[in-house]
């Protein structure tokens, strides 16, 4: 074997890519067909059809926001997010933890659907109790402290609750909850 010749088998030629050929499509496609649904009967949503693009000459009319009916529920409460409806005295106030917790309910070691249930309780308790301001501590786990706004903000207890804030900005273990006022 020569040096030359060697090196030229070894050399590779640049390799193009251009996405699918129109056989790799087709053969795509062929196999698709004899996939069954992980989930019978709910189907995918169809995707939204893109925005067209924005004209430049005159800006779209803003359309009026609906405004929440008497009998609606409220609207989503997200975790230091200042709240509709709160004054900014009170949420600063809120916020900055000088509305001390006068109950405390720690989640640690609990399953989802305990919590759940504990959080339920213990908010319509300390509601009934005329409490003002609640901390419950999920600590650091995933699934507890993904949950809980989820919770918070259902049916049962969201008409209760007027804000939520985490203790400390590197403390999303815990909420603290600025109930209602209780109506007489």
């Amino acid at each position: 074997m020569t040096g030359g010749s060697g090196n030229a088998a070894m050399r590779k030629t640049p390799r193009k890519l251009k996405g699918l050929s129109a056989e790799d499509v087709a053969l795509w496609a062929a196999y698709s067909q004899t996939l069954t649904s992980l989930m019978p009967g709910k189907a995918r949503p169809p995707e939204p059809a893109a925005p067209p693009p924005p004209s430049i000459a005159a800006p779209a009319p803003q359309p009026a926001l609906p405004r929440a009916k008497p009998g609606a529920p409220p609207a989503w409460l997200a975790v230091n997010a200042t709240p509709a409806g709160l004054d900014k005295a009170t949420w600063r106030r809120f916020n900055a933890q000088k509305i001390r917790a006068e109950a405390r309910l720690d989640l640690h070691g609990h399953t989802a659907l305990l919590a759940h249930q504990e959080v339920l309780r213990f908010l319509q308790m300390a509601h009934a109790g005329g409490l003002r301001c609640v901390e419950i501590i999920t600590g650091n786990g995933e699934i507890l402290a993904r949950e809980l706004p989820h919770w918070l903000n259902a049916a049962a207890l969201r008409p209760l609750i007027l804000a939520l804030a985490h203790p400390h900005a590197r403390n999303a273990g815990a909420v603290r909850v600025l109930l209602r006022r209780r109506r007489a």
